[in-house]
């Protein structure tokens, strides 16, 4: 008996529309729980319920069951897809399969008959069986472009990796390990794509049951492949032998870089193509299952360099633009790892890149290339560290310095010397907030009376995600405004929040891009006295409010008054 008939003998869809759907799948070449889904008389559940009850099975919800647990044999085994059959695994000499259609028995023998063992079935939800089906597949890189029925958004490109092609294109001999081309091609497939996305960065991540691709776009982490978990140690050799790694040391993490040269389309239809030229910033770890590798796209041309386009307001642009002219002095750049300190650093060294001025810079490493600038890559190993590097640079004339990161007492003592004796000292530190910065300096052992005499400005940012052109005006209670961090006086009608949507161009985020969210707070006369007095970081923020400068959470807030972002984004990304 077909689940249909099960269905209209127990008077759950009427016998005339069961005819009907019959003939619409027989029509679309769908199957029939398809259509009955889709018609909106039963749900995937109602049905699972039914079928579980009348067949006398176990129900099963897949959503708590861990695919990944699956042996590989039988997880990529298409027999299994092609009877519409889930393998769970084996229990003692029986195979587990899932189904969502009890009376598909003849896939259920076609199984028996082909691995010559008895076989458990369970049902399960059609819809959720569904998505395990595109998973499994994607799994074995067969599968692109699919997103779950009924979402509404654009799915995320899936890259795929034909193991096919692995099989019977890898190259034999001594050097196979290295020169496997499907996966010199895999490789390189996956590093044009995270270049044509935005991508800021690549993880490769082994699992113990699955081997995992992810690309960072706009800050946000989204899962692009699932290639075959046996070709991890191809992939990991591959990326340390372009980056000069040692490919025999697996215990212990490496970094590196390399740069390559991608074939990227040129227009929208891809018939004609250009060569770029791309650095990657590699980093290896051991993990419990293989070597996760991290690789971060470096974008080294200085057409981005542009202060109009990081996103300050107007009087924080102003107040920047004059202490960065002044001729000796210390600027501090703060934030989280991933919040675009470089770039707003190389934009304040690019406009003052002139012909008479010498600027130089040590970084770990130099990450944007800017003609005209001397750039030091630091390299403790060799004996080049930060303060190194500072030691020698104020014994070549410089004008303008630039420390990568203060991560010491010496490079911290060094930097605020050289802004002390007529140069512009530019430099980052990990902090939260401006406040915290000076306590930070503080706390690293430096003396009070040379912060307050070195230190002209501090400017804390994080990056936001933008939102797209199909963004739309949305309601929010005035209760969630104030709670947000809006003044009764912002709430006046003139304005209205935005949310995302989703479309082709945004791939389904409503997010587009990333704008700057500043906290520029220069160092006035009370600030300095309140320094000279050991005051603690509340003391600061209090006198930076009364001196008119805005918290991150204000700036942010502004940006959605704007249109330019959503306020759960702002919410995310910045403290009250």
């Amino acid at each position: 008996m077909t689940l249909g008939l099960a269905l209209a003998q127990s008077r759950r869809i009427a016998p005339a529309l069961l005819a009907q759907l019959e003939q619409t799948a027989r029509e679309k070449k769908s199957l029939l729980i398809d259509e009955i889904i889709a018609s909106g008389t039963m749900s995937a559940h109602d049905i699972a319920i039914f079928a579980a009850d009348k067949y006398q099975l176990p129900l099963l919800d897949l959503a708590q069951y861990n695919l990944a647990r699956v042996p590989p044999a039988l997880a990529g085994n298409r027999e299994f897809h092609a009877h519409r059959l889930l393998p769970l695994g084996r229990r003692e000499n029986r195979l587990i399969v899932a189904m969502s259609d009890p009376a598909n028995q003849a896939g259920v023998d076609a199984i028996k008959q082909k691995f010559n063992l008895p076989v458990e079935t369970v049902v399960v939800e059609h819809d959720k069986l569904v998505r395990h089906f595109r998973t499994a597949s994607e799994a074995l890189g067969t599968m692109k472009n699919i997103s779950p029925t009924g979402t509404g958004a654009t799915p995320t490109k899936m890259i795929d990796y034909d193991p096919v092609a692995a099989a019977a294109g890898a190259r034999k001999g001594p050097g196979n390990e290295i020169d496997d081309a499907p996966v010199v091609r895999f490789l390189q497939k996956l590093l044009t794509e995270a270049f044509q996305r935005g991508a800021s960065d690549l993880h490769f991540e082994p699992f113990e049951f699955f081997y995992r691709v992810r690309f960072r776009v706009d800050g946000v982490l989204q899962e692009v492949a699932r290639p075959p978990l046996d070709i991890r140690d191809k992939v990991a050799t591959r990326i340390k032998v372009l980056s000069r790694l040692d490919i025999s040391e697996k215990r212990v993490p490496q970094d590196g870089r390399m740069k390559l040269l991608l074939t990227l389309p040129k227009d929208k239809d891809g018939k004609e193509t250009i060569e770029k030229a791309i650095d990657f910033r590699v980093s290896t770890l051991p993990t419990l299952f293989g070597e996760k590798i991290v690789m971060r796209i470096l974008e080294s041309s200085s057409d981005k360099l542009d202060i109009d386009q990081l996103g300050y307001e107007p009087a924080q642009k102003a107040a920047l633009l004059e202490v960065i002219k002044r001729p000796y002095g210390m600027v501090l750049v703060t934030g989280p790892t991933g919040s675009g300190k470089t770039v707003s650093l190389y934009t304040f060294l690019n406009l003052l890149n002139q012909g008479d001025i010498n600027i130089s810079t040590a970084e770990d490493p130099a990450e944007i290339q800017l003609p005209g600038i001397n750039q030091v890559n630091v390299n403790d190993k060799a004996g080049l560290t930060f303060a190194a590097a500072l030691k020698s640079f104020l014994r070549q004339d410089p004008d303008i310095i630039m420390v990568g990161e203060i991560r010491d007492l010496e490079t911290a003592d060094i930097s605020i010397k050289a802004a002390q004796t007529g140069h512009l000292v530019l430099s980052t530190l990990h902090t939260n907030d401006a406040p915290t910065t000076l306590t930070r300096l503080m706390n690293m052992g430096v003396a009070p009376f040379n912060i307050a005499s070195s230190v002209l400005m501090i400017t804390a940012q994080r990056l936001a995600r933008k939102l797209c052109t199909c963004k739309r005006v949305g309601e929010l209670s005035r209760d969630v405004l104030l709670d947000a961090g809006f003044q009764e006086s912002d709430i006046d009608g003139t304005w209205q929040p935005y949310h995302p949507v989703g479309c082709e161009r945004c791939n389904g985020s409503g997010y587009k891009g990333r704008c700057g969210i500043y906290q520029v707070m220069p160092i006035t006369e009370a600030m300095q006295q309140i320094i000279l007095t050991h005051g603690t970081a509340l003391q600061i923020a209090e006198q930076a409010r009364r001196d008119g400068v805005l918290s991150l959470r204000e700036a942010g807030l502004l940006k959605v008054k704007q249109g330019v972002t959503s306020l759960e984004e702002v919410l995310a990304t910045t403290n009250s």
